[in-house]
């Protein structure tokens, strides 16, 4: 993950740009496979806050019929959205074999 190089540096709060300042691209390539515990949401606890959404440094939970839901594809098993959820409806599980 690469910054932009800017040519000017912002003056001001109205200079700063409102995208990222990382390249795009970031999360393109497939968990790599070390990732030992995963989340798995309870869609029966789950009240669709997204406070999960919010706090997750990979951006990979998205809300699906209401729902939380995670893309696993990318999830490296921080457990932040376990931590974060209020009604308990996330747990950290061990990643299976296969």
């Amino acid at each position: 993950m690469k910054p932009y190089l800017r040519d000017k540096i912002p003056a001001s709060f109205d200079e700063i740009p409102e995208t990222t300042s990382y390249e795009a691209g970031y999360l393109v390539t497939k968990n790599a496979g070390w990732r030992n515990v995963r989340p798995v949401i309870d869609p029966q606890k789950c009240v669709g806050c997204l406070n999960c959404y919010l706090y997750c440094p990979d951006g990979v939970i998205y809300k699906k019929d209401g729902k939380a839901a995670i893309d696993y594809d990318f999830c490296k098993g921080c457990g932040i959205c376990k931590k974060i959820c209020r009604p308990g409806a996330i747990r950290m599980e061990a990643e299976k074999d296969g």
